[in-house]
């Protein structure tokens, strides 16, 4: 019996010991938390990875940690940069935000910091799906819509000027009239869904963000790729280079009033008279 008492006596000795260590680190590991936010609003990104890691050690199951973690690296990321570095970065922080999404497959933040860095390291299509996973839980999202928009008009632009220099043409953005028949042919099938897509992408993004005008400045860039489609029809091509004309106008007048809205701001929101 004397045995028998000892080892729930010891067992609850122990467990207490346990709740007093993971309580200890608990607080440790949000010090570290805390550490690490600062260093990250400091722009002190490497400084700011170690806090979170350290952080994670002492408690494995802190998930803002390891969603601060993710986003970190994401801040690391170069845009545009084929180095394995870089590369390597971009994995880190994809492995943090889709081990968010394992949890939770609908957290809208890991889905369009997801679609953001491989936009970054230029795998557009993966981008496009995310944020049109971002559009199906957040139908409001302007920048989802802007951004599938952006990658369409990448695409369509990358092969019509490929076209294009096959035929000796130097893309001018007005629909090269002088572009071939089967350059026209070849620009159509390559584009066509591309522009179509774009365009509906922009405009919703234009329609949730009235004054969106980078959207707007990607509308005019599309247009032109709408001109080329239009290579068979003079008109519709005029047509399509009126709606360039009027998206210009449209976005400098958007940024001349977010620049004013911005500066408005910044003066607390007084208006001298």
């Amino acid at each position: 019996m004397k045995v028998n008492l000892r080892i729930p006596v010891s067992a609850a000795m122990v467990a207490l010991l346990l709740t007093t260590v993971t309580g200890c680190n608990r607080l440790k590991a949000r010090d570290q938390l805390t550490k690490g936010v600062q260093a990250f609003k400091n722009a002190q990104y490497e400084e700011a990875v170690n806090h979170f890691q350290n952080s994670i050690k002492l408690d494995p199951n802190y998930e803002d940690a390891k969603l601060y973690l993710a986003t970190a690296y994401s801040y690391q990321v170069v845009p545009n940069l084929d180095t394995p570095e870089n590369l390597a970065v971009a994995q880190k922080a994809l492995d943090g935000f889709n081990a968010v999404l394992a949890k939770d497959p609908n957290d809208v933040t890991a889905l369009k910091q997801i679609a953001s860095i491989n936009f970054n390291i230029k795998k557009f299509e993966v981008a496009k799906e995310y944020q049109k996973k971002v559009i199906a839980l957040a139908p409001n999202d302007a920048e989802a819509y802007y951004t599938v928009g952006v990658v369409d008009w990448l695409q369509a632009y990358k092969s019509a000027v490929a076209i294009l220099a096959a035929d000796g043409i130097t893309d001018a953005g007005d629909g090269n009239p002088k572009m071939s028949k089967g350059a026209c042919q070849k620009i159509q099938a390559a584009n066509t869904d591309l522009v179509t897509e774009g365009l509906q992408y922009l405009n919703k993004a234009v329609e949730i963000n009235p004054t969106y005008d980078d959207a707007m400045q990607y509308l005019q860039l599309t247009y032109r790729r709408k001109a080329d489609l239009d290579c068979t029809d003079p008109d519709a091509r005029k047509a399509d280079m009126a709606q360039v004309d009027m998206w210009v106008q449209k976005a400098m007048g958007a940024r001349k009033a977010n620049e004013l809205k911005k500066e408005k701001a910044a003066q607390g929101g007084v208006t001298m008279q």
